[in-house]
């Protein structure tokens, strides 16, 4: 039975991945900073890991004791991440970095120490949700779509390194989805920009957001 790391796990993609996943018949090892969102995961057989993907000492537990009970990772979900939205002149580089953490940094170090066991197999997946926002860009958007073009190109060359070992690296490029994301990007949005030089602009992007999701919601529901 291979072993399955997926991180982001307490909502949206990571959730619903996981569910597949055990369904499947995977060994799968969930992790979110809510851990208490995952008991439904729980209950199905999944093994709930408190981490955030910003904390080393996290990340580094996360791996030991999968290595301990499973040997180590056969496929790794890099799911965690979020949408930090604003003007990049409201934006603080503080803020900046904290979305190169979450976005590539993090998922960066769990990947290098999910790597040696797969090299002793020759096999492995490394699974890396990007978004289309990795191909395009939006207003206001500047960081995050930085986080995600940047993590194109780190799987691109990662996939020209790994594939000699037998294992493969694979990105997915959502769109907008039914998750958490636009109300985790629309309220931080207009605390940033909401007044100023770049209000309008904020609002006009707000006003769409939610539309879109709306829209979506709607459309399942029929």
């Amino acid at each position: 039975m291979k072993t399955v790391l997926v991180t982001g796990a307490s909502s949206g993609i990571g959730k619903e991945t996981a569910k597949t996943l055990l369904a499947d018949g995977y060994a799968v090892y969930v992790a979110a900073r809510r851990v208490d969102r995952m008991s439904e995961l729980e209950q199905p057989g999944a093994t709930a890991l408190a981490m955030d993907i910003t904390n080393d000492e996290d990340i580094v537990a996360a791996v030991k004791r999968i290595t301990a009970e499973r040997g180590g990772i056969d496929v790794l979900i890099n799911n965690a991440g979020f949408g930090m939205y604003g003007a990049m002149e409201d934006t603080t580089l503080d803020d900046a970095r904290y979305q190169f953490e979450v976005n590539l940094f993090g998922l960066a170090r769990l990947t290098q120490l999910a790597l040696p066991y797969m090299r002793d197999r020759g096999a492995g997946k490394i699974v890396n949700i990007s978004s289309v926002g990795g191909k395009i860009y939006t207003p206001l958007g500047a960081w995050y779509h930085a986080t995600k073009h940047a993590l194109e190109g780190w799987s691109d060359s990662l996939r020209l390194e790994l594939k000699p070992l037998g294992i493969d690296v694979i990105v997915i490029e959502p769109g907008i989805i039914r998750t958490e994301f636009g109300d985790v990007m629309v309220g931080p949005m207009l605390e940033r920009s909401g007044q100023g030089p770049y209000a309008d602009l904020a609002s006009k992007l707000a006003n769409a957001t939610r539309a879109s999701y709306e829209s979506r919601v709607g459309r399942r529901r029929r």
